[in-house]
């Protein structure tokens, strides 16, 4: 009877110890994520705590349980030992592959996408907000001597180096290494002639497909000794002297005293006026070949070309008179 007993009470006890066996197993080993799709992006700050990557992985809504999560990080020492960085949780994670991986410091690349026209200040903005340094330390990249020297440029024409592209950068990646990655120099464009042309070329452009023949037609009349007459360095002129961009260019516009006022200076302008697109660049290294010297908005985002100033001429009253047309059509 005795026996019988002992071995009632040891198959308890060995089914306890299976039954903790299997909770601890699926506590460690068992999925603890939101039940979600798409991999989720955590953000570690440096020297991150355990409560404080607990906060980021709550606010992503990733953990299913964050008492197990604690329990595990603190049981196995982990929890001391996270690293701060980027990260992206796939679903059905453990408790496990989650330590492991923040542990370890597997971080994933954070994808940054410049765009095109933008200026010193825009640009600063989109870096820092997606990478750790925030946009004070890229607005001082983009103005840093060396920096500027290793693209062939100056401080205050960096940003016209910057090629939009979409890029994928650590979360902690200095802002000195993305500007050194992002530059236009890594096409072998160090000429800032060429990124100067292709800026102007940017900021006229709505159609990609007039580049090559706009940038052809500045090239010309820079081959003659004309003035470029672009409106957009005039534009660059009045915001860079009274701070802020006009909708439209007129004739008292073109008498401002600037360095970019291509209708009063010959040749380019000093750098650029933004940074460019690869099309835009491209553009300014490999231009049409024409015999145009003028184009005229046409009202559809286009441009009318001419050879002879009648021609142009003829061409820019058609698009006032449209533009009448329209001021005095309610419909429009």
């Amino acid at each position: 009877m005795r026996s019988r007993s002992l071995l009632g009470i040891a198959a308890a006890v060995l089914l306890l110890g299976g039954l903790a066996a299997g909770v601890v197993g699926a506590m460690v080993f068992g999925p603890n994520t939101n039940p979600y799709d798409a991999p989720r992006s955590v953000f570690l700050p440096q020297g991150a705590s355990l409560d404080a990557a607990i906060d980021s992985l709550d606010r992503a809504n990733v953990l299913a349980s964050t008492a197990t999560f604690r329990l595990v990080a603190e049981a196995t020492g982990w929890g001391e030992q996270l690293k701060s960085g980027h990260y992206r949780i796939p679903p059905r994670r453990s408790n496990y592959h989650l330590l492991d991986k923040l542990r370890r410091g597997l971080q994933d690349p954070v994808r940054l996408t410049i765009p095109p026209g933008r200026r010193t200040d825009a640009l600063a903005e989109t870096m820092g907000k997606r990478l750790k340094r925030g946009p004070e330390a890229f607005r001082a990249a983009l103005r840093d001597t060396s920096l500027a020297r290793e693209l062939d440029t100056v401080p205050s024409r960096l940003f016209g180096y910057m090629l939009p592209e979409t890029y994928e950068f650590y979360w902690q990646t200095s802002p000195e290494s993305v500007v050194r990655r992002a530059g236009a120099d890594s096409l072998g464009l160090t000429k800032r002639e060429v990124v100067t042309l292709a800026s102007i070329v940017e900021q006229e452009a709505l159609f990609d497909a007039e580049k090559p023949r706009i940038a052809g037609v500045y090239l010309n009349r820079l081959e003659r000794g004309w003035p470029l007459q672009a409106d957009p360095t005039v534009q660059y002129a009045l915001i860079d002297t009274e701070g802020q961009r006009v909708t439209r260019v007129l004739h008292k516009h073109l008498e401002i005293d600037h360095p970019y006022n291509t209708y009063q200076t010959q040749g380019l302008p000093p750098g650029p006026i933004t940074n460019s697109s690869p099309l835009s660049l491209r553009a300014a290294a490999f231009p049409e070949r024409h015999g145009y010297l003028y184009f005229a908005a046409d009202g559809s985002g286009g441009h009318t070309f001419s050879r002879t100033l009648r021609e142009h001429n003829r061409a820019a009253q058609k698009y006032q008179r449209m533009l009448d047309e329209r001021q005095n059509d309610p419909s429009e």
